[in-house]
């Protein structure tokens, strides 16, 4: 099946077929650095850090471009709020938002412009724009005359009427029409000084739209693949992207726009009744919440919502996705158990063990792997549905150790049952690994260490003697404050298992 992707611009599924095939170019609207990142930030880098990865599984030559926005008003405001500059704020800011994609496993970024290192590119496209007659200035600011642009609106499907609701603030009564927006802002009496910039049209700084223009074209050039952002962007700032773009090359911009959805936090499912615990979900931070759970659970709550649609973040919904991750993580276990070695540690390529496996008198099984191999790839080919090829994923775990259980691997086995076990598990995580999952082990304990790890083996080993000496009420204590702890423990005929769930 080949791939098919979801274009906002057409509103339908198209054939994806780049422009110069291999090399795709892709740009992602990165964060405004005023503060700390949320879980709304991260949903699309992973997303994209995901399409990054599956283009690159196809064949693609792929530049992933992510920007940073250090030029904005919201940083003069801020930064006077907290007593500090607009640069001491940004990177302060811009630190905080790599931290958190780095944790979340997002490595595929090619390229992170900041505004502020091209204010050259973003005045030499104003020229151009005011050169092709889409731009004038008027005292220091520049603004682009959308009654200009025949097709203005065609990616938000807004008319020019439809604009009075969007009028800039500062010198809007210097507009020609009410919506046209600002490309050059003069330096105001009050501003500090490190938000000025050198122009032919005085000191000053860029308008928002005009910066992800000059930054896309000076990477990636006037027309590239694929422009991706959150569905709360495509008006009025991909939309006024397009126009200035366009305006100013004289070609065609991006020719796929991918929208994620966004986050909505569900409060009915976080309390039925404790408001201030609603209240501070809505404020956590994402450090906050991978510190809580950690990076490879938040990415895998990510991308099992198809990536268009909106995703319901609550502790009901985060605790769902644990356990389903942890099914994961004990079929690994497991498999390392019955197989004696880790699918983690495996130096094979990709589906190298699946290929060699003795499959052959296990035909129903292998049959139902590649079953839900394709499935995988199906979903993946219809617009990137992440979600559908975790759930193939989670179906071909269950697969996997109904097998083990079939042939009896946790006594003994055959040899060539345990081998093709172990490939079936390994197929698996390597498609999980196409979603950036799976990558390294789990740290037990929530990260807890060594320390944590000795620590349970006296509980462990306290809990066995309690039931030696049939003092059960002892026993069932420790197992179930482990549990309310989170941690869970697995009697089997060789010892006692523990995991953090």
């Amino acid at each position: 099946m080949s791939l098919r992707v979801y274009n906002t611009l057409t509103q339908k599924k198209e054939p994806f077929e780049p422009l110069n095939p291999p090399k795709v170019g892709i740009y992602l609207c990165g964060p405004t650095v005023y503060k700390p990142s949320h879980i709304g930030h991260a949903v699309g880098p992973v997303i994209f850090d995901v399409i990054k990865r599956y283009l690159v599984h196809k064949g693609y030559e792929v530049t992933f471009v992510v920007n940073i926005t250090d030029v904005d008003d919201k940083l003069i405001v801020e930064a006077e709020a907290q007593g500090t500059t607009v640069p001491e704020l940004a990177e302060r800011v811009t630190a905080n938002y790599l931290n958190g994609i780095n944790r979340l496993g997002v490595d595929s970024i090619d390229i992170m412009p900041k505004a502020s290192e091209h204010i050259g590119d973003i005045v030499k496209t104003i020229e151009k724009l005011i050169a092709n007659g889409y731009a004038y200035a008027v005292d220091g600011d520049v603004y682009f005359d959308v009654s200009k642009d025949e097709d203005y609106g065609k990616l938000s499907n807004r008319k020019l009427d439809d604009q009075n609701t969007h009028r800039e603030v500062v010198g809007e009564e210097q507009k020609r029409n009410p919506g046209d927006f600002a490309l050059w802002k003069s330096s105001k009496p009050d501003e500090p000084a490190d938000v000025r910039y050198d122009s032919p049209w005085g000191s000053g700084r860029p308008g928002w739209h005009i910066e992800c223009s000059a930054m896309s074209s000076r990477y990636l050039g006037d027309s590239f693949d694929i422009h991706g952002g959150g569905i709360d962007l495509i008006f009025p700032h991909h939309e006024n992207e397009i126009a200035q773009s366009e305006s100013a090359s004289g070609k065609p911009f991006a020719k796929y726009w991918f929208h994620n959805g966004l986050t909505r936090f569900n409060t009915k499912k976080v309390s039925k009744s404790d408001t201030s615990m609603q209240e501070a979900l809505k404020k956590m931070t994402l450090s906050t919440l991978l510190d809580e759970h950690g990076g490879e659970l938040l990415r895998y709550f990510l991308i099992s919502t198809q990536y268009r649609r909106p995703i319901e973040f609550s502790d009901t919904e985060l605790e769902a996705k644990k356990k389903g991750l942890s099914n994961f993580y004990r079929l690994f276990e497991r498999t390392e158990r019955v197989c004696g070695k880790s699918a983690y540690t495996d130096p094979a390529v990709r589906g190298e063990e699946w290929s060699k496996a003795p499959k052959s008198e296990f035909a129903d099984f292998a049959k139902d792997v590649d079953h839900h191999t394709e499935r995988f790839f199906a979903a993946m080919d219809d617009d990137f549905n992440t979600a559908g090829a975790a759930a193939a994923c989670y179906e071909m775990t269950t697969r996997i150790n109904r097998f083990i259980e079939e042939q009896n691997l946790e006594a003994g086995g055959s040899e060539a049952a345990k081998t093709t076990a172990y490939a079936a598990t390994r197929a698996m995580m390597d498609l999980g690994r196409m979603h950036g999952l799976f990558m390294k082990p789990p740290e037990k304990a929530g990260g807890g260490g060594e320390a944590v790890g000795k620590l349970m083996t006296v509980l462990i080993d306290a809990r066995a003697m309690a039931k030696k000496a049939k003092q059960f009420e002892i026993a069932d204590h420790i197992r179930d404050e482990l549990k309310a702890a989170g941690v869970t423990l697995e009697d089997r005929p060789d010892g006692t298992l523990w995991r953090m769930e």
